[in-house]
């Protein structure tokens, strides 16, 4: 019996892949790789709706929580868990639930996916209320544990999304506030989902908080100018953004910097536009915080 789960379904491709050299294997899922961003571009207008929900959350003090169970709960947390340190994000802004609990980021949990009481649960701990966004990633479309999470979300007044590689039950369709959906196909082992549909998801995410948080004016042009610089790249990415956007030599950058509390955005509004530290802050707050609306001149152009 054909299964409905688009992501359950034998792919012809691969079906002698056991008695493939290691070249063939290769060659084989590149092949099938080269679909999914093809996939996840049929999803531009809903990630674009999506990415205007996010921002609208943020904006107005609210959060995302990204809700799956296996791999899909993996990438919710990895994404979420790397925003704090690109965007300077306060850690609460983005948070990734996942079924089983922190466990299950580094061993498979049996079961957890199938028992909706968690999600309910989860979402409860968590706090997700009205006015949060909360994304419910669900590779096959059917998992108990993401219809649940949203389905709960709902009844509090949070906005949902779903994010699934096989087209969801109407009914779930119709709670949601935005679906999107990268159709990958077969996997090229039979159900891994974390292959083609993992890789689907992961440049969704991508787009979900890059897009909200550049519309947040986490940057400059296309320059990170919101990291928190908690190591050594990172500081030395920080004084080079000082040096390229405003000329000044790496000493300079680095007391531009310490005069801003390590904050790149401040301290490049502090050089251009002459102003002290707190009257740089206000200028942002009161632009949104886009660099755009109060410097005058973009950033250098790519070298």
């Amino acid at each position: 019996m054909l299964d409905p789960r688009v992501t359950e379904r034998r792919n012809p491709r691969s079906a002698d892949i056991d008695l493939a050299s290691p070249l063939e294997i290769v060659d084989l899922m590149t092949a099938e790789d080269r679909g999914v961003a093809d996939a996840v571009a049929t999803q531009r207008e809903p990630i674009a709706r999506a990415i205007a929900l996010v921002e609208g959350a943020f904006r107005d003090g609210h959060r995302l929580f990204y809700v799956g169970a296996g791999t899909s709960g993996r990438l919710g947390v990895l994404d979420a868990s790397e925003c704090p340190p690109t965007f300077g994000s306060d850690p609460v802004m983005v948070q990734g639930i996942i079924a089983g609990g922190p466990a299950a980021l580094l061993r498979a949990q049996e079961g957890a996916e199938d028992r909706p009481d968690g999600a309910r649960s989860d979402l409860e701990t968590a706090g997700v209320a009205r006015g949060d966004v909360v994304v419910g990633i669900a590779a096959s479309g059917t998992t108990p544990y993401v219809r649940a999470a949203l389905e709960s979300a709902s009844s509090v007044g949070a906005k949902t999304v779903i994010l699934a590689c096989s087209p969801p039950a109407t009914a779930l369709l119709d709670l949601v506030d935005v679906a999107i959906l990268p159709i990958t196909g077969p996997e090229v082992v039979t159900g891994s989902t974390r292959l083609k549909a993992g890789t689907a998801t992961k440049l969704v995410l991508n787009m979900l908080t890059t897009g909200a948080m550049v519309r947040l004016g986490k940057t400059y042009g296309n320059l990170m100018v919101d990291l928190q610089a908690t190591n050594d790249k990172l500081r030395d990415r920080s004084e080079r953004l000082m040096m390229i956007t405003c000329g000044l030599s790496r000493e300079a950058a680095r007391q531009a910097l310490a005069a801003a509390d390590g904050r790149v955005k401040v301290a490049i509004t502090m050089q251009k536009l002459g102003l002290s530290a707190d009257a740089a802050r206000a200028r942002l707050a009161e632009a949104g915080g886009v660099i755009r609306r109060v410097v005058p001149d973009a950033p250098p152009p790519v070298e």
